[in-house]
């Protein structure tokens, strides 16, 4: 039987946005202790008051709990009450402090005076006019998120989605939803087409409405395209939107006609030869990726044949005063690069660690720069362009940067109208980069340009859809020298020689004996056992032997998200190690605190930070309800609604690590991988360690990864629109 219950909200113990599940302690009139309230409830605040049906219940560890089942709230009317709502974080302006000077100064009309006459904030401490405004329209804005969050709240949309909803749509955000809630999927980060479809269903949209049919094939390509695809097959396109709509294929067919009419997505008809199409030999792509494929390949073969902007050089002669002035000798196969970079327009260098690309690149930079030709050097991420930049004493700067990505301007200042000034430009990691950011760099290269790519086809491809670097490779329209030689150095550590190894498809040695070694590997078969063994080593066993710093040197890469040796669970475990404590800004499961390593998830053009880009939290403001995080000394500034943008960085996946090095890594390897364990990515793994490599788990798991050479096939064309 369903009971009353009347309180006031006094602490949060737990809140899951995305979900609303709450655990609360509740000061209920007439009881000397707090009550504790579990349920969902939708972005409870400290202060207030909730009157509420429910059912009372005895947790097996927690006692005595009230278990909501139907609730409403109502703002506080005592004088401690209005301090602790205000002082909640609730309103963007005012914190602790200042909630106290407000309500010092109007006492029980704080919030009547907020609401009617707020003007009258100027007459407390440290509020100007420019904070009245920040605080009317938090103030407003926050009422405005209440009213969507009670209609959303009726379709089953978690609390934590209505911020952004309210974000992204203000104050036609009910409009918008009810009108078409299918755009939620693609216009909302977090918010997929299987919550809009919920929504959907419950306003009354059809299962075989044309406008579900249409957001379901665009969301199962956009799916797709995250996967690395820049095509999807037809018939193999139809099956799968068949088998996530539950509609029939008709229904399928005439969306995917009437997506082509509204050119949301191109239909090609590609040569018989390729493999996968069933019954037919037609390529679905989304209309940007198509664009951009087609782009690539169509400006590839202009900066072919184009004549270059510099001076012809005497290879010969080039090669030998470049010897001398580095003091060096080039190997054959670097000869034959450097050679390769004077005669021709596009070149490709690939090679894995120590086989001499930065010589090649240096070598390059030294003979180009002595006829004053104007170069720029670029790479997709921070960290591999900050390298780049140090190994060669040049400038180097991320593709995003190169090319001015501007938000407030509209995209990429930097492109066919407005070109880079330069006569020869010098990309490295390029296996990184994607069909999107390929396309954007070639729009904005001047076809007298000397273009030199550089990367190894053996790691991981691009987080981004394509495949572009073995595309371009495999093409045979641009010459390539692929790099197989270690050099003597090079030789002498155990990282680079197991590297190479693993790409050969031989399981790595390890003498963990060996003082000097730089690579280990620790047998562990209970993943319990691995997790309290990667712990122990961050924490103390590689800083006390090697003297590297937990949280600057040290970087756990782990193959999953999921599971005990997963990145989830690592970064939570390796938190509580590294940096406990309490405080701090909660999102989701997460709690970021100050100090606490943090990465980048998306690329966000605004802040000038990207995808992979790791930091430190310097400051968590409660009042402005804002995280600093530096980023190599640069301070950026996250809104609390703009913290879906980062996670906890003391373990990242593998992919993620794509483009850095570390000083050291630490990489579980387990069975529970299974799915995972691949070559490639494990070779990715042991390459982003530049001085120290340590494995935790199976020499069976290693097995499997080393012998497993079969990456998952990418739809892409470029290989055969590059063909001459």
């Amino acid at each position: 039987m369903l009971s009353d219950l009347e309180g006031q909200i006094e602490r949060i113990t737990y809140s899951n946005p995305e979900n609303g599940f709450t655990i609360a302690r509740v000061k209920v009139n007439g009881q000397r202790d707090l009550v504790t309230v579990v349920g969902n409830l939708m972005a409870p605040m400290p202060g207030e008051i909730l009157k509420m049906k429910g059912e009372w219940s005895n947790h097996p560890k927690y006692g005595k709990q009230f278990k909501v089942v139907d609730y409403a709230t109502a703002v506080p009317a005592s004088v401690d009450g209005i301090r602790r709502y205000l002082g909640s974080g609730l309103i963007k302006g005012i914190g602790v402090v200042m909630a106290e000077r407000i309500v010092n100064r109007f006492d029980k009309e704080t919030l009547d005076i907020i609401e009617n006459d707020i003007e009258r904030l100027i007459d407390v401490e440290g509020i100007g006019k420019k904070r009245v405004m920040m605080i009317k329209k938090a103030w407003d804005d926050q009422k405005e998120i209440r009213d969507v969050m009670l209609f959303l709240q009726t379709y089953g949309v978690s609390s934590g989605y209505a911020t952004k909803i309210f974000k992204q749509y203000g104050n036609m955000s009910i409009a918008v939803v009810k009108t078409n809630p299918y755009r939620l999927a693609t216009d909302i980060v977090g918010i997929g087409f299987v919550i809009a479809d919920n929504i959907a269903e419950k306003l009354g949209f059809a299962k075989d409405s044309k406008l579900r049919a249409e957001a379901g094939i665009l969301y199962v390509l956009y799916q797709l395209a995250d996967e690395g695809h820049v095509y999807y097959p037809y018939e193999a396109l139809v099956s799968e939107c068949q088998e996530i709509l539950q509609v029939e294929r008709a229904v399928i067919t005439h969306a995917v006609g009437d997506l082509v009419i509204g050119k949301h997505i191109v239909i090609e008809d590609l040569n018989e030869s390729i493999e996968d199409f069933r019954l037919n030999h037609k390529a679905v792509y989304l209309a940007g990726l198509h664009l951009c494929e087609i782009g690539i390949a169509s400006r590839l073969k202009t900066l072919l044949k184009a004549l270059k902007s510099i001076r012809k050089i005497n290879p010969d002669k080039a090669i030998d005063w470049v010897q001398n002035q580095l003091s060096i000798r080039l190997a054959e196969k670097q000869i034959e690069a450097v050679r390769c970079a004077l005669e021709n327009k596009v070149m490709v260098v690939t090679g894995g660690p120590g086989t001499g690309k930065t010589t090649i690149i240096n070598a390059i930079l030294k003979i180009f720069s002595r006829i004053k030709a104007r170069i720029m050097l670029a790479s997709p991420t921070g960290r591999a362009a900050k390298r780049m930049g140090e190994l060669t004493g040049h400038e180097a700067r991320t593709i995003h940067r190169l090319l001015e990505y501007s938000l407030q301007k509209g995209g990429f200042q930097k492109n066919s109208d407005n070109p880079l000034t330069c006569d020869v430009l010098i990309i490295d990691e390029t296996s990184m980069v994607d069909t999107v950011l390929m396309h954007h760099l070639l729009k904005a290269l001047p076809f007298h340009t000397t273009l030199i790519v550089v990367g190894d086809i053996h790691q991981l491809p691009s987080v981004g859809p394509g495949n572009v670097l073995s595309d371009i490779i495999a093409s045979k329209a641009v010459p390539v020298v692929e790099l197989n030689e270690i050099f003597r150095q090079a030789k002498e550590s155990r990282i680079i020689v197991n590297a190479h190894k693993i790409n050969n498809g031989i399981i790595p040695s390890f003498k963990g004996s060996e003082p000097e070694s730089d690579c280990f590997f620790i047998e562990q078969e209970d993943p319990e056992k691995v997790l309290e063994i990667i712990i122990e080593l961050v924490m103390d066993r590689i800083p006390r032997r090697f003297g590297y710093d937990p949280f600057d040197d040290i970087q756990v890469l782990t193959p999953m998200h999921k599971g005990v040796a997963g990145a989830s669970n690592l970064n939570a475990e390796l938190q509580k190690a590294l940096n406990p404590g309490e405080g701090g800004v909660h999102r989701s499961s997460i709690s970021f605190r100050v100090n606490d390593k943090v990465m980048q998830v998306k690329n966000n053009y605004d802040k000038d930070v990207y995808n992979g880009d790791i930091g430190r939290i310097k400051t968590v403001d409660l009042d402005n309800q804002e995280v600093i995080i530096s980023f190599d000394g640069r301070k950026v500034v996250y809104d609390y609604t703009d913290l879906d943008e980062i996670v906890l960085a003391y373990a990242v996946s593998v992919h993620k690590s794509q483009g850095s090095e570390y000083p050291a890594v630490v990489i579980p390897i387990h069975t529970q991988h299974f799915i995972l364990l691949q070559r490639n990515l494990i070779y990715t793994a042991v390459t982003r360690g530049r001085e120290l490599v340590v494995m935790v788990g199976t020499k069976k798991a290693l097995a499997i990864a080393v012998k497993n050479d079969k990456t998952k096939k990418r739809f892409t064309y470029l290989q055969h629109r590059l063909k001459p």
